[in-house]
């Protein structure tokens, strides 16, 4: 009897897990999954316009890019130096039609977050972290298409 109680257990948590990770909207609160999306949406169109203030409310005092392009050895950029980018090089020359964006929330986790951001040239893995009740980009591991 004990045997089939645990493994009733057992199979409801293991359940429980998978539906988690099927959806992980289903563990976050959409506010925050709002709240997420609005802060990775106004990182992205503070670059495609070259608005450096957007960009620099957007990112975590400890934020830290990582790029990685091919065989280019990995190259890593902080908030101050990604903020200096964008307010010397202004709006992107990209057309505007490659100005696109999918944002994805991939977890929600109390404070800190997992986002996904896809763009015609480059994938954006991002982790955030709520900092003083507003999210904040705290990292980026960025691989560039060729």
């Amino acid at each position: 009897m004990q045997r089939l109680a645990l493994t009733v257990l057992l199979f409801g948590i293991s359940t429980s897990a998978q539906d988690s990770a099927a959806n992980p909207a289903s563990v976050s609160n959409n506010a925050d999954a709002t709240a997420i999306s609005a802060t990775v949406r106004n990182y992205i169109e503070a670059y495609y316009t070259g608005d450096s203030l957007r960009m620099k409310q957007t990112m975590h005092p400890h934020y830290l890019k990582h790029m990685i392009h091919g065989d280019i050895p990995m190259r890593e950029k902080t908030a101050a130096q990604m903020e200096r980018y964008v307010r010397a090089n202004g709006p992107s020359d990209q057309p505007q039609a490659e100005k696109t964006e999918q944002i994805q929330v991939l977890d929600i986790a109390g404070n800190i977050a997992s986002a996904k951001l896809i763009t015609p040239h480059w994938v954006d893995y991002m982790t955030l972290s709520k900092l003083d009740g507003q999210w904040k980009i705290l990292s980026v591991v960025q691989r560039i298409e060729d």
